[in-house]
């Protein structure tokens, strides 16, 4: 991993789109079902200045169901949007472009995008794996 002190630039139109059958961090099931739909993602920074950092995009209803992570993260809408279950069944939010959402290490959540999909990043301070919940 580069020093933290090393700049690096990350040119989005060169960084390649992830395999998610080769990193296996999601069920097969959820990941044909992203891609059937043209769910996918970027990887940029990936421990550079201390910063793990992706791009996403997701299908309009795209579902991603109840999970958490080992690290802590924050997440921004850039378009489209989301409802956002932060707390459990009981509470849900909808975010749209521009809105943020910090999710602490562990903390499980849910989240279904809206009627125009969503693209948004999410920045860690580490390389998080995600468990899904039943």
């Amino acid at each position: 991993m580069p020093e933290s002190s090393d700049p690096k630039v990350f040119l989005f139109e060169e960084t390649e789109w992830v395999d998610e059958h080769a990193e296996g961090r999601a069920s097969p099931e959820m990941i044909e079902a992203g891609e059937r739909l043209g769910a996918r993602r970027k990887r940029m920074a990936q421990g550079e200045g201390g910063f793990y950092f992706q791009y996403t995009t997701m299908p309009p209803g795209f579902e991603v169901p109840l999970h958490s992570h080992d690290h802590d993260e924050l997440f921004v809408v850039l378009s489209g949007g989301c409802r956002l279950w932060p707390d459990g069944p009981e509470r849900s939010i909808e975010l749209g472009p521009r809105d943020s959402a910090t999710l602490a290490a562990g903390h499980a959540y849910r989240f279904v995008c809206g009627a125009e999909g969503m693209e948004f990043y999410v920045v860690r301070r580490g390389d998080a794996s995600a468990t899904m919940m039943a």
